[in-house]
This record gives C-alpha cells, sequence and structure tokens, in this order.
C-alpha cells in the first residue's frame, strides 16, 4: 500500500509500504477514506521528537472495516468507522477509568502510559496516513458512523483535533456564561472555542499571530486577539474591564513563537496566568515534551518550562493537562454533528489526494498562507 513516511528533519515521503494484517483476534483493517496531517506532526516532521525514520505518520483518521479478527463482535467489514488516535486496552485502570489517553498496556516505552498511530514515543502502531490502518481491541476503540459519505469533514475530526479542543474546555471547567481565553487559532484552538461556545459561554477571545487563522476564529463567534498589536493579557483584560476570563485554554505547545518569531515555551503560559481571573481554570492541550534537544534554552531541553506558578499559585487558578481520552467525548460529539449543532469542518482549508502529502507538509509547517487543516484521501 501507499503511505506517508517520515524520512527525516523536514522530509516525508509517499512510499510502498507492506500491507497491514490481523495480528491478534481483537484487531481490524480499516481501509483509510480521510486522513489528517495534525499540527502535532509537525513536530516529528521538524526533527523535534525521537521518532524514527521510516515511521508511517498519521494519527487522525477514519475510514471502512475492510477485515475484523474472530473476536471482534461490534463491527463488521463495511461498517464505517472513526478511529480515536489513543490506542487503548479498555481493561486496565486508567481505561476503566474513562482515562483511554494513559492506557496501562498498550505502550512498552519505559516510563510512558498511553499510545497512538503513528508517533513518536507513544508505541509501535503504524500511522493511518495510508491507504490501510491496522486497530488493536476493535472492538473498543473504533467509534461507529453512520453509513454513507454525509459529514465526511466533519466525522474526521473526531479522531483527534474535536475532543482535544472539547477536553480543553472540560479541562478549564468553561460553564454557561463564561468568558474564556483560547490562546492559538491552529484547528484544536479554533475547535476548543467551538467547544466552548458549544458549553455555553458568553464571550470568546481567540489569541492567535496569523491574520487568516484570526479570521476563521470569527466564523466560530471568538472575538480575534492578534498578538502583533501588543501583550495579548493586557488586551483581554482590558476587554473584560479588568476582571480577566473566567477560563483560558493553552492551545499552542512548547514551540510558542512571539511575534518576532523568537520561541518562548513559557510565554502562552505566562499569558493565561495573567489573563485569568483568580480561582478561575487553566486546560492545556498545547503539546509539551519531556525531552526537547532543539529548544531555545537548556532547561526547556529537559522540559523544563519556567513560566509564572507562583502567581497561578497566589491567584488560586486551577490547571489541566495531557492528551485528551478521545473516547470520552467523541460519541456524543459525533451526535451533535448529525443534528447540526456543531460544524468542526470550518477548519478545513484543503483536501488533496495522499500523494501530495510532501508538499502539504511543507506548506502547513511554514504556515503558508490559508493552510490551516489539510485532510488527505488515500483513494483520490
Amino acid at each position: 500500500m501507499k503511505a506517508v513516511v517520515y524520512k527525516g528533519p523536514y522530509s516525508v515521503a509517499v512510499e510502498d509500504v507492506p500491507d497491514p494484517k490481523i495480528e491478534a483476534p481483537t484487531d481490524a483493517i480499516i481501509k483509510v477514506t480521510t486522513t489528517n496531517i495534525c499540527g502535532s506532526d509537525l513536530h516529528m516532521y521538524e526533527g523535534r521528537t525521537a521518532v524514527e525514520e521510516g515511521k508511517i505518520l498519521g494519527h487522525e483518521n477514519m475510514g471502512i472495516v475492510e477485515e475484523v479478527g474472530q473476536a471482534v463482535t461490534w463491527f463488521r467489514p463495511g461498517d464505517r468507522v472513526s478511529v480515536p488516535f489513543n490506542v487503548a486496552c479498555g481493561t486496565c485502570r486508567n481505561c476503566t477509568h474513562g482515562w483511554t489517553s494513559f492506557c496501562l498496556r498498550t505502550n512498552p516505552a519505559e516510563g510512558v502510559d498511553g499510545a497512538a498511530y503513528g508517533y513518536a514515543q507513544m508505541g509501535p502502531y503504524d500511522g493511518g496516513q495510508a491507504e490501510y490502518l491496522q486497530v488493536p481491541f476493535a472492538d473498543f476503540n473504533l467509534l461507529r458512523l453512520p453509513e454513507g459519505d454525509e459529514h465526511e469533514q466533519d466525522f474526521t475530526t473526531l479522531s483527534d483535533i474535536f475532543p482535544t479542543g472539547y477536553h480543553g474546555a472540560d479541562m478549564a471547567g468553561v460553564r454557561p456564561g463564561d468568558t474564556v481565553a483560547v490562546f492559538g487559532a491552529g484547528p484544536v484552538g479554533l475547535l476548543a472555542a467551538h467547544s466552548a461556545r458549544l458549553r455555553g459561554a458568553a464571550e470568546v477571545f481567540s489569541v492567535d499571530r496569523e491574520p487568516d487563522r484570526l479570521a476563521l476564529a470569527e466564523q466560530f463567534d471568538a472575538v480575534p486577539v492578534n498578538i502583533a498589536d501588543g501583550d495579548p493579557a493586557e488586551q483581554i483584560m482590558a476587554a473584560t474591564r479588568g476582571r480577566g476570563a473566567d477560563c483560558g485554554i493553552e492551545a499552542v505547545g512548547y514551540q510558542a513563537h512571539d511575534r518576532d518569531g523568537n520561541e518562548h515555551p513559557e510565554m502562552v503560559l505566562d499569558w493565561l496566568v495573567a489573563s485569568v481571573r483568580s480561582t478561575g481554570g487553566i486546560g492545556v492541550v498545547g503539546v509539551y515534551v519531556p525531552q526537547d534537544p532543539g529548544a531555545a534554552t537548556e532547561p526547556a531541553k529537559e522540559g523544563r518550562i519556567g513560566f509564572n506558578f507562583g502567581k497561578l499559585f497566589q491567584k488560586g487558578q486551577h490547571l489541566g493537562t495531557g492528551q485528551c481520552p478521545v473516547k470520552r467525548y467523541s460519541e456524543q460529539l459525533r451526535d451533535l454533528i448529525i443534528e447540526g449543532r456543531a460544524t468542526p469542518s470550518k477548519i478545513i482549508s484543503h483536501e488533496l489526494p495522499l500523494t501530495e502529502a510532501p508538499g502539504a507538509y511543507e506548506k502547513f509547517d511554514t504556515r503558508a498562507d490559508g493552510y490551516t487543516k489539510v485532510i488527505l484521501h488515500p483513494a483520490a
């Protein structure tokens, strides 16, 4: 089959690789109809992770069940499904408590709980930027979708970015009537703003430095805040008459850049602490890593991010972090899409065949104008 393979920093290629096979009776093989390039894929693309050359990338996947193992009872060939990016067993302590993003059984890497498709240090699982994908523990890990091809663009967000945005709003504690500050207007940040509105937020601020992203934020009923216009925390404090936002969501991660393009891994966390009111909540869904050899500072190379924890403590703010347990939210978000309440597909800027993935990675990484979210169709 054809698949997108990591070749080294700033290099991916579409190559012929072996087809996946049923290896355990609980496996399923999915014929991928839509797979996405995620902003977190760019950490690997830029050489900022320990991903091995030859890794098949892609953790945002959906498609049609092609084949199932003998123990799979909930799904049959022909079923249309979304594949949550978490590879979870469904029976360990964390899975049974709803934390499928921290499964205790699926990742053999020492000291790392949780696994994912096609990602550095997240287990041996191939990604789905390919024609086919092997899914372990299929009965537990697959999400059933309606037959046909309706809502394809919306449903493709269910494997990661829509639940992740919602997870940020959940951890921040967004409630009806709240004012919410979302830092980062990439795909996850935009869907965090969308999720805050779905949870009843009265006002949402969207902070970024890319004009095309800020324009898109307005389509999700968010007030754009451009860091080129000055300190965003000060802008939010002024807009809330000095009160601050009730909640904040971090959707940027450890490669945060200021308006001059300089990297500051602590910058967004500091802005959030400054712009969220005392006792408010902050949900961090932007990626941070324990080792980053390419970091701007020596402490950051070891995952030590020196943000203003003292002010967070003084203000009595609470902080939630970590990868999203997709299954906690994906079924409900699917139904909101079906009923027309949620429209996450607004973020999609490009639909391309799988063969155009290398160029799409380059344009997405360089923030080429208009490249907000790229989805790939292996059969196109």
